[in-house]
């Protein structure tokens, strides 16, 4: 079967739960013989720990998930690790700066806050107010422990087509504001870290939850500042829990090591959704 080639993306933080392994195998799915890259996104010093990334590596395998660089690739079998790529990430801050997109900002997340006029209904975070923007800022020829943000067009709209959502709509200013690229401590921001690996890596499709349906769109917009060209987009539906909740790693028994202790099988939890598409809402006895 041939498909888009795609990526497993775990960031080891906790356990991952029947959510990660759901979303997963869609990936793997519509990858086909295209196959996986998998990268561990462990930038976050304070709460990546080496036993989630152990554990994340043999919940795939238990999973039946494998990734490969491709025959024609030459690369190594992975995975790749984001926190050995920060030179990498400096690369593509500077290519940003260098275009005027991106600028220091020291505003905390409080400041935020309080300047916002109204929050944010997609994100947990309210949209940057225009009026935290610099009115101008010296050239600098690195980050300099300040955070970065990217400067989005306000009022425009990002269209883009997902596989699974279709025609989906967000306007900067609106949906969301200025994003950070780039973190007071020294560290690459989601949004540029993943646009930078994806790219590197030739991922041609990106399979992830609907939750990053907003992240998508800024994402664009460093695709388009960059000038490479964005992968296809598909976002599988969240799976719950029994209060309807999306899952989180601290979710009591969802957990991927919990169902299998439980004595499910693999292919029960990829395939946790039943045949109507509804998510089940309690671990099955």
């Amino acid at each position: 079967m041939s498909g888009l080639r795609g990526r497993l993306a775990p960031t080891p933080t906790g356990f991952l739960h029947v959510g990660h392994a759901r979303t997963f195998a869609v990936a793997a799915e519509r990858a086909g013989t295209a196959g996986l890259v998998l990268r561990i996104e462990d930038l976050d010093r304070a709460r990546c720990r080496p036993e989630f990334t152990a554990a994340a590596l043999e919940d795939l395998a238990w999973l039946g998930l494998d990734w490969t660089e491709g025959p024609d690739r030459g690369g190594p079998h992975g995975p790749y690790r984001q926190s050995e790529r920060t030179a990498w990430y400096l690369d593509i801050w500077r290519r940003l700066e260098a275009a005027g997109v991106i600028y220091p900002s020291p505003h905390s997340r409080r400041d935020v806050e309080e300047a916002a006029t109204a929050p944010h209904e997609t994100d947990a975070e309210p949209v940057f107010p225009p009026s935290l923007r610099p009115a101008r800022w010296d050239r600098a020829p690195a980050p300099g422990g300040v955070a970065w943000r990217f400067r989005v067009p306000d009022g425009r709209v990002i269209e883009f087509h997902d596989a699974l959502e279709g025609r989906v709509r967000r306007t900067a200013g609106v949906d969301f504001g200025d994003f950070v690229v780039w973190r007071r401590d020294d560290l690459a921001a989601y949004e540029l870290a993943v646009v930078a690996d994806d790219h590197a890596m030739e991922v041609a499709e990106v399979v992830r939850g609907a939750d990053l349906l907003t992240s998508t769109a800024r994402q664009i917009l460093l695709y388009e500042s960059l000038g490479w060209l964005p992968p296809a987009w598909c976002h599988a539906p969240l799976v719950c829990d029994a209060a309807g909740n999306r899952l989180a790693k601290r979710t009591a028994g969802l957990a991927i090591r919990d169902l299998r202790d439980a004595g499910l099988s693999p292919a029960a939890v990829r395939d946790w959704r039943n045949a109507s598409g509804a998510s089940r809402s309690t671990a099955p006895t």
